[in-house]
C-alpha cells in the first residue's frame, strides 16, 4: 500500500471518528504530496519522493516545536507535538544508534575516507541509505565524529 493510499484510508477513518485534528494533519500531508506531484509534473510520486515530502513536513514541525518551546508558547507546542505524532506513524521504522554507527563506519571504509576532507563523499553515500530512517543532523554528527 502506497503512502497516499494509506493516507486516504486513514482520512476516511478520521472522518468517521470525527477526529478533526488528525484529519487536518492528514489533509495537510496529502496536499503537500499533491503539490509536489503537480510541481514535478507527475501523476504519481515514487515511494522515495513521498518519503522525502513526509520527512520535510516532519522536520518543519520539529523546528516549529523548538521555536514554540523556547518562546514559552505551550499552547502551540502541544498542537505541534500532536502533528509530529501523527506524521511519525507514516515514517518507516527508525534506525537505532548502533545501526547508524555501523552504516557510517562501513561507508567510511568503503569510501577509504580518512579525514574531514572526505565528509561530502561519505555523506553522499550515507544519506541515501538512511533516508527517512534517521535524522539527517544525527547522521551528520556521527560522520563528523568518525572522521575527526
Amino acid at each position: 500500500m502506497t503512502l497516499l493510499e494509506k493516507l486516504n484510508q486513514d482520512m476516511v477513518q478520521a472522518m468517521k471518528n470525527k477526529d478533526k485534528d488528525t484529519l487536518s494533519v492528514i489533509r495537510m500531508v496529502k496536499a503537500s504530496i499533491q503539490n509536489e506531484s503537480i510541481k514535478l509534473g507527475k501523476e504519481h510520486l515514487t515511494e522515495d519522493e513521498e518519503l522525502t515530502i513526509l520527512s520535510r513536513e516532519l522536520k518543519q514541525r520539529k523546528e516549529s516545536l523548538q521555536e514554540f518551546t523556547s518562546a514559552g508558547r505551550e499552547d502551540l507546542s502541544e498542537k505541534v507535538r500532536f502533528e509530529i505524532n501523527v506524521l511519525e506513524q507514516y515514517m518507516p521504522e527508525q534506525l537505532s544508534l548502533e545501526e547508524l554507527h555501523e552504516i557510517v563506519e562501513q561507508t567510511i571504509q568503503e569510501a577509504n575516507a580518512t579525514s574531514m576532507k572526505d565528509f561530502g563523499k561519505v555523506m553522499g553515500k550515507v544519506i541515501p541509505l538512511t533516508k527517512g530512517k534517521a535524522d539527517g543532523s544525527q547522521v551528520k554528527k556521527i560522520v563528523e565524529q568518525k572522521l575527526k
